[in-house]
Parts: structure tokens; sequence; C-alpha cells
């Protein structure tokens, strides 16, 4: 067993949306109690993280994008975009330090060689395109981490995997004029937010280093698993990847309310063990709205991570 570095805040409770949001602040107090009480309490360590310097959003969002955010939420909150995107009077600095974690997370795999870390963060970050927020993100997490990667610590290749029952539109738009980042992604399609199809494969000098895998609402673990093998591994493999990002989303759950996929915690656990030598890993939290669901499916992930075995 190696030990796996846990990124948490409760500055991450602070990030108010609506009544009746499925993107709540009890998602993240279920997941931390639930592994205060697992078997891995003992064996995480816990690092606060530093907010992500104002300035440094900009290495992949736009000037527009980032004033926008800061202007609502420091005007008391409101909403972002057509309706599902909210702010409120802490959310700015939620998602600076949303984006300080896991740049402190890459920063402990890579320049402390500490082992995997996992960010427990919100809000999440995989659908915030560029220049606009959408989705329930704000800043896009894995981006700014890719980009710290190759910035601060010279990795020449960085790869993203999304397992999130929702496309990554997001982390694809910043990414897809770029070799040095592949971007795969397995999801329900079609569905939120439209886009994800196979023949979205990158633009221009980043054409096939997106790999998309769309799937059928109602898919099983069988048919992960065989994408994974087909199409995943070789592509990890052929990448050669000095850092490896997860946008680990746990909504393809079979219990989840917003997904229609029939996964199991046990199929993260898979998913995992199947990648965990592809390269360090960093992992951070997107969807997943079924409480139980979420935690149970986060500490096997950390589990495996970790070296557990199945």
């Amino acid at each position: 067993m190696v030990p796996v570095t846990l990124f948490a805040d409760e500055i991450f409770l602070e990030h108010r949306t609506p009544v009746g949001h499925p993107e709540r602040p009890e998602r993240l107090a279920a997941v931390m109690e639930h592994l205060e009480r697992s078997s891995l309490a003992a064996g995480l360590h816990r690092r606060r993280p530093v907010p992500l310097e104002p300035e440094r959003l900009g290495t992949v969002h736009s000037a527009g994008h980032i004033a926008w955010v800061r202007e609502r939420s420091e005007q008391g909150g409101g909403v972002l975009d057509e309706g599902d995107t909210h702010t409120s009077v802490r959310s700015w600095e939620a998602a600076l330090a949303a984006a300080g974690a896991v740049v402190g997370a890459v920063d402990c795999v890579l320049g402390e060689k500490d082992g995997p870390a996992f960010c427990a963060v919100r809000p999440p970050g995989h659908h915030a395109e560029r220049d606009r927020p959408m989705g329930f993100c704000l800043f896009n997490n894995v981006a700014l981490g890719a980009r710290h990667a190759q910035h601060a610590h010279g990795i020449g290749k960085v790869a993203i995997l999304d397992w999130d029952v929702h496309h990554g539109n997001g982390t694809q738009h910043i990414f897809e004029e770029d070799p040095s980042v592949l971007y795969v992604s397995l999801h329900q399609y079609p569905f939120y937010p439209g886009t994800g199809a196979r023949e979205e494969r990158g633009r221009g000098a980043g054409q096939g280093f997106t790999v998309n895998v769309p799937l059928p609402a109602g898919t099983g673990e069988e048919r992960y698993l065989e994408a994974f093998e087909r199409e995943i591994l070789p592509a990890l493999e052929r990448f050669e990847p000095g850092l490896l990002l997860i946008s680990a989303g746990f909504d393809a759950h079979r219990d989840d309310p917003l997904g229609g996929m029939r996964l199991s915690e046990g199929s993260f656990a898979r998913f995992t063990e199947l990648v965990r030598e592809s390269a360090p890993i960093v992992s951070v939290l997107e969807g997943g709205y079924d409480l139980k669901a979420l935690a149970r499916s986060v500490e096997v992930h950390l589990a495996v991570l970790g070296g557990r075995a199945l």
C-alpha cells in the first residue's frame, strides 16, 4: 500500500447553490464523513489547499470569464449561465481553493513524489470552457492542473481521463488543438452537454489527441471495461504521459439521479486498477449526486489508488 494524499477544505462547503440543486455542499460532507468512518482514515495524508492566485487562472481561462465569476460572487452570488451554474458570496474563494488543490496535488505527486493524490473539491470543473462557466462548473480544475504540470514541472505530455457520466466539453474545448494533452472521455451519449461524439477527435495539431467513447444510456460495467481494454489503455500506452489526471465523476453509478448508466462502486475500483500504473496520478472529484453511492465510490477509488487489491 502507498499513502494517498487527500486535499480537502471546509471552504468547499461554502459554495452554495439553491435549495434542491443537485450540486450541493452535502455531497462533499457525505464523502468526508464516510472516509472518516472507513478503514482508509488512518492512512490518508490530509492537506489543505493553498488558493490559486487569480492571475494564474489565465493559463486556461479568458480574462472576461475570470472577471464574470469574481464579479457575480463578490456581488453576493447569482446565476452565471442559462440557469444551472450558480455562485454565492464565497464561491470565488471556493473556486480558487479548488484550483489550488489540484495545483498543489500536482506539486505533491510530481515534486515531492508522494504517491497518488485525490482532490475532494467543489465546485467541479470539467464543463468550464476557456471563456464560459457552465454545467455547475466555474473554473476547469483539471485543465489548470495540466498546465501547471507542464509549466512548473516540465512534463511534456499530460493525459486526462474523464469517466464522469457527462462529457467534459470544457476540457476538450481547452485542449482540442494541443497535442501535448491527451483527453479521453467515456460518457453517456446523447446527453448533456451534447458534445462528445466519436468523430470529435481534436483539431489542427491536436487531431487524434481527443478520444471520445460515447455510450448509450443503460450501459453497464462490461461495456466500459471493453472500452478500457480496446481503446483507452492502448491510447495511454501510445501517448506515454508523464502525469495522469482523472476527472473522477461518479454519476455513472446506477443509483445516481442525474445519470442513466448501470455502474457500481466496484466498477470505479476496476477502472482505477486498470490505469493505476499508467503514470503518476492526481484524481479530482467531478460529479456524483446520490450521497451514499458517491461516498462509497470515492472510498473504493482511493483504496485502489493506494494499492489495495480488488
